[in-house]
């Protein structure tokens, strides 16, 4: 046993406050899991008043979408909704931030923001070629700046 007077050298100290955030993320996943678990089940019941002698091991799982994929219109939505309230033209690093945060994805995974910055170009370009609402301009870098056309 080490000698509990002297204080923990700094990294220690975040890996013990890492340690208890992951531990907490367990415990949180580990209530959903039983919360689910039991929505299962009763469904299942349900299901079972109106046909009891029903095999459901026949019908598996549906497949859970991967945890970066959007809802169909969520990636414009935001985007859009994002320079229509902006003061002025938004660099596409800026747009692909505002859209990470909003969707809860980590901003410091290399890459899923390089993914997403792709996503976010795309989806820009989109509605600048196809459907002419946008205009880009030179930004930072190799970055563009896109605005809403005035209609």
């Amino acid at each position: 046993m080490g000698d509990l007077t002297k204080p923990l050298p700094h990294v220690v100290t975040g890996l013990i406050e890492k340690r208890r955030e992951i531990a907490g993320q367990i415990e949180d996943l580990q209530r959903k899991l039983k919360v689910a678990v039991c929505n299962l089940d009763h469904v299942e019941a349900s299901i079972r008043l109106f046909k009891p002698d029903i095999d459901l091991s026949e019908h598996g799982p549906r497949p859970v979408p991967p945890p970066h994929s959007a809802f169909k219109g969520e990636v414009t939505r935001i985007l859009l909704d994002a320079l229509r309230t902006a003061k002025g033209p938004m660099n596409t690093r800026d747009l692909t931030e505002l859209l990470m945060r909003e969707r809860g994805l980590p901003w410091d995974d290399l890459v899923m923001r390089r993914v997403m910055t792709q996503r976010v170009g795309a989806c820009l370009n989109h509605w600048k070629r196809v459907k002419k609402i946008l205009k880009s301009s030179p930004g930072p870098g190799d970055m563009l700046n896109w605005e809403i056309v005035a209609a």
